[in-house]
């Protein structure tokens, strides 16, 4: 009897389920907490690198000589010069000699500035698929940036509570986001409390790309719809229309907005797809996650034929899969690529974006692969990871300017 009391004494009372999730969470959050401050102090705030003069002409065909020249003569902007000399300019000085050769040259305007023209709408770009680890955010970083540094106006807009998005432009999701501060400010159904959506947009480090960050709030729109739907109310009757109205209002601020998208099919990514005008389906190329992919356009399939009973009519542009964390010498991958290319033809897109250690390293800074410099990282692995980038990103802009009439 004296042993057993010894035991119970000794023994720790059994945790419930609830308790130790949430201690776990406080753990994490902690350690995580801590990881940051360390990576990123208090006060400190992301920067873009500056760019050599060579990285500027291949970005804005403005020929290497003339920038020189120009430098010389004091025309443009000031380039700073680094230790051995070399110019560098910042990505707004980039976007200033972009305006001032489209004013020098109307002409070839859309060369230097390639912003959409009156007459061209409003690019809303989708990023979707409910399985996790497809690279829907790293898909939506690398194209922001892209479009960024060839000078469209970009709004990132994270619909996701995980918020990765905020998270790789600096946001972190549990610090910098406060309440009423993510799509959902916009969005909520009690008037009182809703804002106009101008007034949640960000500045980001990076020249010419807005944010709207997420949080766990975000998932208040989740909790929220179906209450007021089964209140049959008049504000509910158009949940699915919410964001596009609210994105409306923004229209004339931008050149292309893109929506990363929940991991899940739930109102916020249905609200996505309608607002879109275009969609990219990212996938990997394994067959547990092609069977994924099978069930989203199923569940995709059975939501849109709701929205048409109720009115709603969907008119994207264009639907393209991307074969996301492609090891082109993976013999099943390259047999499961093989088989979308031949259930989809041309709706799959012809680059993918390859797995690569750069990526990967760059992600773990919470960077994209176009703000590592040389050196940072094998120039070979670089160079391969930044082609595949790059390839995928200028299939998509070809067809947002085909989009606009532009071929």
């Amino acid at each position: 009897m004296a042993i057993a009391n010894r035991a119970e004494t000794i023994a720790p009372s059994k945790e419930n389920a609830g308790s130790k999730i949430a201690r776990h969470a406080t753990i994490l959050s902690g350690q995580l907490q801590q990881l940051r401050t360390r990576m990123y102090p208090p006060k400190s705030e992301k920067m873009l690198r500056q760019f050599l003069t060579n990285e500027v002409s291949k970005l804005t065909s403005i020929p290497d000589s003339t920038l020189k020249l120009m430098s010389s003569e004091g025309r443009g902007p000031t380039p700073s010069r680094l230790e051995n000399n070399h110019r560098v300019y910042t990505l707004a000085q980039i976007n200033e000699l972009r305006e001032l050769f489209a004013k020098q040259k109307p002409a070839d305007a859309l060369r230097f500035l390639p912003r959409r023209r009156p007459g061209e709408h409003l690019q809303i770009l989708a990023i979707a698929n409910f399985k996790g680890g497809s690279a829907k955010t790293t898909t939506c970083v690398h194209l922001a940036h892209y479009l960024a540094l060839h000078g469209y106006r970009v709004l990132a807009l994270d619909l996701d509570p995980q918020a990765s998005l905020s998270a790789m432009f600096g946001a972190q999701p549990e610090i910098d986001v406060g309440a009423n501060e993510t799509i959902y400010a916009a969005l909520r159904y009690e008037a009182s409390e809703r804002r106009p959506i101008r007034d949640i947009i960000r500045k980001t480090y990076f020249d010419g790309i807005d944010l709207i960050p997420g949080n766990l709030e975000v998932m208040e729109y989740e909790h929220e719809t179906p209450r007021v739907l089964a209140q049959k109310s008049g504000s509910g009757a158009i949940f699915f229309e919410r964001l596009k109205l609210a994105l409306t209002e923004i229209e004339s601020d931008y050149d292309v907005i893109i929506l990363d998208t929940p991991p899940s099919l739930g109102f916020l990514t249905l609200s996505a797809i309608y607002a879109a005008t275009s969609m990219i389906i990212t996938v990997h190329p394994a067959m547990l996650d092609v069977a994924s992919m099978s069930q989203f356009l199923l569940m995709m399939g059975d939501l849109i034929s709701v929205l048409n009973e109720s009115g709603a009519q969907l008119d994207q542009d264009f639907i393209r899969y991307l074969v996301t964390r492609h090891d082109p010498n993976d013999a099943p991958q390259s047999q499961v690529v093989a088989l979308l290319r031949h259930l989809f033809g041309s709706d799959v897109l012809l680059p993918t974006a390859i797995e690569s250690t750069a990526v990967e390293a760059a992600g773990l800074a919470k960077r994209s692969i176009y703000e590592l410099e040389m050196g940072q990282i094998g120039r070979d692995t670089h160079k391969r990871a930044r082609e595949s980038v790059d390839a995928v990103n200028e299939a998509i802009v070809h067809l947002i300017n085909s989009s606009w009439g532009r071929g």
